[in-house]
């Protein structure tokens, strides 16, 4: 029988990331949850993941959506979380640019009103047009904004960025965006 891994992948992002008690699972206050527990709960709510499996998705995952502890016992998603966790990123130093992608429809919105977390923990930036451009093809024809990250730091804003080079902010206001000409 041939694995829909980047099925897999989708539901343990919505489970890690979203729904965890959608299994039954509870995640510690940093989002990380026993591997044999998830794995138990996932099968028993009809997504059978064999630890094997576990390992390939979160080694091959193209943006790297989940870490393994140093012991390799627990497991979290690296961001993107709806439910409330502290995933204990230090502030760091962001490039002086960095990049969102968005849907056409959003971009008149974003730049009157800058870019909200919503229900997310943080905005999610990148560092690479191309990766911002698959975020915002993701909803229709994708259009890039460029952070002004040097200014927006000097400013003061905090940055934290993931294991897998995602950078968070709470918000970026309008007047640090334009767009990708």
């Amino acid at each position: 029988m041939s694995i829909d891994y980047a099925k897999q992948s989708k539901f343990l992002s919505y489970v890690l990331r979203h729904r965890p008690d959608e299994i039954g699972i509870l995640l510690d206050d940093a989002g990380w949850v026993e591997v044999d527990v998830l794995l138990k709960a996932c099968a028993r709510h009809g997504t059978v993941i064999r630890r094997d499996e576990l390992d390939r998705i979160v080694a091959t995952s193209d943006k790297q959506r989940f870490a393994f502890s140093d012991d390799r016992t627990r497991i979290r998603a690296n961001q993107g979380h709806s439910v409330a966790v502290d995933l204990g990123y230090a502030p760091a130093t962001p490039p002086d640019v960095l990049y969102h992608g968005t849907p056409e429809s959003a971009v008149k919105s974003i730049l009157r009103t800058g870019l909200q977390r919503r229900e997310r923990h943080h905005v999610h930036l990148s560092e690479r047009v191309e990766t911002a451009t698959k975020v915002g093809e993701r909803r229709g024809r994708a259009i890039v904004l460029v952070i002004d990250a040097k200014r927006m730091h000097e400013d003061g804003i905090k940055f934290y960025v993931t294991p897998n080079r995602v950078w968070l902010v709470d918000e970026v206001p309008a007047k640090y965006i334009a767009v990708v000409p």
